[in-house]
């Protein structure tokens, strides 16, 4: 399986990384950096930091993408991840530094050059897709499948009461995206909410003692507090390694096909996933919603896998 990562590097984003770099079968072609979570360049060097850590700096290659939404103002998440997206770590620079060329560039080369060949794991807004997707596209038939982690149904939103982050930092992009007729699989809220970070179960990852670990362990102690408080939960989501590991295992999660339609008009619900869950339209089916998954399992695997690295 040949993945490429569409990332806005900050915290979780991370942790799908590590979990991207010691899956079975899985060759990580590449990571494309897209406008989101923390600054822009930030991302970047998060991304770069992430591999090195894992001892995987430069056998990757990290292109950097859109820095800005498509029609929008941008917004990030530095409040919840810190201003590097990182907790605050103040790391080191990586020595592997992002490719020369744009990442809608390597997207389009990369898929077209393999075709049939190539996951992408979309972690981000979706402007760098969107883009390959309204420059190229004849992408469209050539993409194994899109894995993205979006939306929100039964669960609503995080950023507004209707919108998940990534739909809502831009609608237009997540619009085209949806509408292109690329085969999707979308995790949304609804799973990612089920995948707690409990103290037991940070405990176990720092447990590991390995470097990446460790890392994981201290960033989850800061930025999943807010959560916690938020939700008043022991713990908070773990959002992005879900797309990871619905590829590694996808047995431990359960969905169906819906239409699925971006809401891009209404200032009050800008950004929400519409869902047709029950089938009482008739559009067509254009994604795979997953909306259950088993935690335990999910929790096993991602302590697991990173303890490897």
């Amino acid at each position: 399986m040949r993945l490429i990562i569409d990332t806005d590097t900050a915290g979780d984003d991370a942790f799908s990384i590590l979990l991207a770099l010691k899956a079975p079968h899985v060759t990580l072609e590449g990571i494309t950096i897209c406008n989101g979570n923390v600054p822009f360049d930030q991302q970047a060097e998060n991304a770069l930091y992430t591999l090195e850590v894992a001892g995987a700096g430069g056998t990757v290659p990290v292109w950097k993408g859109c820095p800005l939404p498509m029609l929008r103002k941008p917004i990030d998440a530095t409040e919840f991840f810190g201003a590097d997206g990182m907790s605050d770590a103040d790391f080191p620079q990586a020595q592997q530094r992002p490719e020369d060329g744009h990442a809608v560039d390597f997207l389009i080369d990369t898929i077209m050059s393999n075709p049939g060949e190539i996951e992408i794991l979309a972690q981000a807004p979706l402007t760098n897709i969107a883009t390959v997707i309204e420059r190229a596209p004849d992408v469209v038939s050539r993409i194994r499948e899109i894995v993205l982690m979006g939306g929100g149904f039964f669960e609503g939103g995080n950023i507004t009461p209707s919108a998940e982050f990534n739909i809502f930092v831009d609608p237009e992009a997540a619009k085209i995206v949806f509408g292109s007729g690329v085969a999707l699989t979308m995790l949304p809220l609804d799973v990612t909410h089920k995948v707690l970070t409990t103290k037991e179960r940070v405990g176990r990852l720092r447990a590991n003692g390995n470097r990446p670990s460790v890392a994981m362990a201290d960033m989850l102690e800061f930025f999943e507090r807010f959560d916690e408080e938020k939700y008043g939960t022991d713990g908070g989501p773990l959002h992005d390694p879900t797309v990871i590991a619905w590829l590694i295992d996808p047995g431990m999660f359960s969905g169906r096909a819906c239409n699925v339609e971006i809401e891009t008009g209404s200032d009050l619900t800008l950004g929400a996933t519409v869902v047709d869950w029950w089938k009482v339209t008739n559009r067509a089916e254009n994604a795979f919603v997953v909306r259950d998954v088993d935690d335990d399992r999910f929790f096993d695997l991602f302590i697991e896998r990173v303890g490897r690295l």
